[in-house]
């Protein structure tokens, strides 16, 4: 069955903060009702705790590193699931119980597999 990742842009916080908990205990929900088609997936920290990576010049050129996100945005990657479905439909019903929905976004894409 084709794999689909389910691409969390939601609030940028620290979900691990006790005041998050309640939405945390969603997640855990989902997780547990979604377990027969969940085949991966992370939560992340705030997008503070980032670094975005550049080469320049192109390949072997110099890595320049910066803190934060590549871009600023109201809602932030926050996380993701990977999904084994059946289609595109069955992902995206599945992508519909996923919390951030409900107060953000939820990006379905279908993964090409990568050999080896």
């Amino acid at each position: 069955m084709p794999l689909y990742a389910a691409v969390i842009y939601s609030q940028d916080v620290d979900w691990t903060t006790p005041e998050h908990a309640d939405v945390m205990a969603e997640y855990g929900e989902f997780g547990q009702a979604a377990a027969a088609i969940i085949r991966g997936g992370a939560a992340l920290y705030p997008t503070a705790t980032a670094t975005t990576v550049r080469v320049q010049g192109g390949k072997g050129g110099d890595v320049v590193t910066s803190d934060g996100p590549y871009a600023e945005t109201k809602e932030a990657l926050t996380g993701f699931f990977l999904l084994e479905c059946a289609d595109l439909d069955e992902a995206v019903a599945a992508a519909a119980r996923i919390p951030a929905a409900w107060t953000g976004a939820v990006e379905v894409r279908p993964v090409i597999p990568m050999a080896g």
